[in-house]
């Protein structure tokens, strides 16, 4: 409990002085409170539950090359993630249509997607695949947000594989490989 200790020393002598109050707070009682808060919230928030995104990879010990999935070019669109939160996209094979540089978000890759999906979609009848080439300027959140745009977007084909030089060459020359 607080307590307010007023008492004062009487000396002696002749000379009257003014009484002084002394103060002392017991805190003793504030930082048991604060023990029993700090306590009770520990105990009762929930901490954040890590997030995980479900990837199927191949399984190692098989090693076929029968199993290599044939896709036509007119159905393939290539993703190559450069530095800046920008990427390059293109359909088909390098160097036989244009590459776009784009941004992530609704307005850049989501709408390419969906858009070029449902193009492939009513021209040959088939799902569109989409290959995802991570440059070495490229960041983790980079690769995350390509594989949520997947998930948006209902892409149900797509493999990560690594950048070849020419490819490289091509980010370099449209100024998103710094």
């Amino acid at each position: 409990m607080a307590e307010l200790d007023t008492s004062s020393k009487e000396g002696k002598g002749g000379k009257v002085r003014s009484k002084k109050a002394s103060t002392r707070v017991d805190l003793t009682a504030m930082v048991d409170l604060a023990f029993l808060l700090i306590t009770f919230f520990m105990l009762t928030t929930t901490l954040n539950k890590p997030q995980a995104m479900d990837l199927t990879m191949p399984d190692k010990n098989e090693k076929k090359q029968d199993d290599n999935m044939a896709v036509a070019a007119s159905r393939t669109m290539t993703i190559l993630l450069g530095s800046d939160d920008k990427l390059e996209w293109y359909i088909g094979e390098p160097g036989k249509s244009a590459p776009t540089v784009e941004g992530y978000g609704k307005d850049g890759i989501r709408k390419t997607l969906l858009e070029n999906s449902q193009k492939v979609k009513a021209s040959t009848g088939k799902d569109m695949f989409v290959i995802i080439k991570p440059s070495d300027k490229s960041v983790y959140k980079n690769t995350v947000d390509i594989l949520d745009e997947m998930a948006i977007a209902n892409i149900q084909s797509y493999g990560i594989v690594d950048i070849t030089k020419a490819e490289v060459d091509e980010l370099t020359k449209q100024g998103i490989y710094k």
